[in-house]
């Protein structure tokens, strides 16, 4: 008679190898989803496919964008999101769950930068930064996860940081961006661990300088492009689609046994410095 298998190593199994960054039949919100990063997360959420809902403070912008995903054959829709406001977020959530049938994916690029040196940081800005970058990833999360656990869902969150949420800025005055990525860092890590008995994990990306009309400004003066390549091991500026990339990643199959981290898109900068 023959003996069972009592092997501990799993056969490899085909299926799931071709399904690895499937997100067939998932559906991700994705709040700050029309701006420089996050369009591209977008489109590869479709390309991927997903249903996307994009969300942010210019209801026109978030729809447009879902319309020109419909029209490339994703299904996809655009919600007003004020991220500063709790009420709101908590609205926003519902709404994206009742236009969507549920959220598997929160993929949150919310985030504001207003540069003031230390000596010159005023509580107005310095408050406005930590609703916009820290307080509204406390309760998207808490709000998503709070449907996920409703529902049963092995959801994925994962927040787009910064460099910054590991190294200061020399010279410049970051005060309350490096503060909040910093704090955000630790609110991935702290959600991952309360999360994770419930089967959701929580990850963050955090890039550097990424190409975009956004930091256009500060590439158009030669000493700072030539400042920002210097100090890059691989001596470029990132492309958007490379952290959509490393967020696909997160949310479909592949990175189903990774909750807790950070992964830094930033050509080696973290590693050097």
């Amino acid at each position: 008679m023959a003996q069972p298998d009592t092997g501990l190593t799993p056969k490899i199994d085909s299926e799931r190898l071709t399904g690895l960054f499937s997100l067939e039949g998932r559906t991700a919100f994705v709040p700050g989803g029309y701006g420089a990063l996050g369009e591209a997360v977008c489109w590869a959420l479709a390309a991927h496919g997903a249903s996307v809902v994009i969300a942010g403070p210019s209801p026109a912008k978030a729809e447009t964008l879902a319309a020109q995903l419909s029209s490339a054959g994703a299904t996809a829709w655009g919600l007003a999101l004020d991220a500063t406001d709790v009420p709101g977020i908590r609205a926003t959530v519902k709404q994206a769950i009742a236009r969507a049938g549920g959220i598997d994916f929160l993929i949150n690029c919310v985030g504001i930068q207003r540069e003031q040196g230390v000596f010159d940081v005023t509580p107005e800005e310095f408050d406005l930064v930590y609703s916009t970058n820290l307080r509204s990833a406390m309760f998207l999360g808490q709000a998503v996860a709070r449907h996920q656990v409703d529902t049963g869902r092995r959801g994925r969150h994962v927040h787009l940081l910064s460099v910054r949420s590991h190294l200061a800025l020399r010279g410049r005055g970051y005060s309350a961006y490096c503060a909040t990525k910093g704090g955000l860092l630790m609110l991935v890590k702290q959600h991952a661990m309360e999360l994770a008995p419930h089967g959701i994990t929580v990850n963050g990306v955090a890039p550097t300088f990424i190409q975009s009309d956004r930091i256009r400004p500060h590439l158009e003066r030669a000493e700072f492009k030539e400042f920002i390549l210097q100090r890059n091991p691989l001596g470029r500026i990132g492309d958007p689609i490379e952290v959509a990339g490393q967020i696909i990643a997160f949310v479909a199959p592949a990175g189903d046994y990774i909750t807790g981290q950070v992964v830094y898109v930033d050509g080696g900068v973290t590693a050097s410095q």
